[in-house]
């Protein structure tokens, strides 16, 4: 009976995740808003689903978890974009790796102080540390730095869809006209939420946000337990 029940809670919560993502696509593809992106809309249904139906968090990620354990094998796919890019790669590499220093450098300094000036504690701290990494490389990281992972997924999550509406606005008010640089502000700042982003303002664009987040990603994995050592 148990077992049963098990089954049933997984199938139940999978195919409302699943579901809730395909309603956030469809109203994301018919109004083109930066508060509707999957990314945003799909946890709040999620919680909503959560908070209604008084189920607790361990009973969700039992039932839905396996959909985060998929996280794990797409960083293997994270190599695609890094070999289709060599060329571009070979070309700017001075510029590229000065602009994600320089990002990542900023993104682990505000997260630390903000985190510091209201207070927070320890784990808190480390778990906003790597909120400006992808996810999967993110989650290890904080897990690897004493952060919790969990905590640190909805940290790049909210700095995943407001980076790329601030990347907008930028780009609506400063003359950036090279692909590279729009693309490269996407990936470096709102990493997949600003490469899909990207993708919706131009392929280039799109095809540089995606390696940048990339070799941010690689690049972080090592800067991560250093800047936590650190900053400590």
């Amino acid at each position: 009976m148990r077992l049963e029940a098990s089954l049933g809670q997984a199938l139940l919560w999978s195919a409302a995740t699943i579901g809730f993502y395909l309603v956030a696509k469809a109203l994301y593809r018919r109004w083109r808003l930066w508060w509707l992106t999957p990314l945003a809309v799909t946890p709040a249904l999620v919680v909503g689903a959560v908070l209604a139906l008084h189920v607790s968090y361990a009973d969700y990620i039992g039932g839905a978890g396996w959909l985060a354990v998929l996280l794990g094998p797409v960083t293997v796919a994270f190599a695609a974009p890094i070999y289709e890019q060599r060329g571009l790669i070979r070309r700017h590499w001075p510029v590229l790796a000065a602009g994600m220093a320089a990002g990542s450098a900023t993104a682990f300094l505000t997260g630390w102080g903000l985190a510091t000036l209201l207070g927070l504690d320890d784990e808190l701290r480390l778990s906003l540390l790597p909120r400006s990494i992808s996810t999967p490389f993110a989650m290890t990281v904080s897990g690897d730095i004493g952060g919790t992972p969990e905590l640190t997924a909805l940290f790049v999550m909210l700095t995943g869809v407001l980076g790329a509406a601030l990347g907008d606005l930028m780009l609506n008010h400063l003359p950036i006209r090279s692909a590279l640089a729009r693309g490269a502000l996407f990936g470096v700042a709102a990493h997949g939420a600003g490469t899909a982003r990207a993708h919706e303002i131009g392929r280039e664009e799109g095809s540089i946000a995606g390696l940048v987040m990339v070799l941010v990603g690689l690049m972080n994995v090592l800067a991560a337990p250093l800047a936590a050592m650190l900053l400590r």
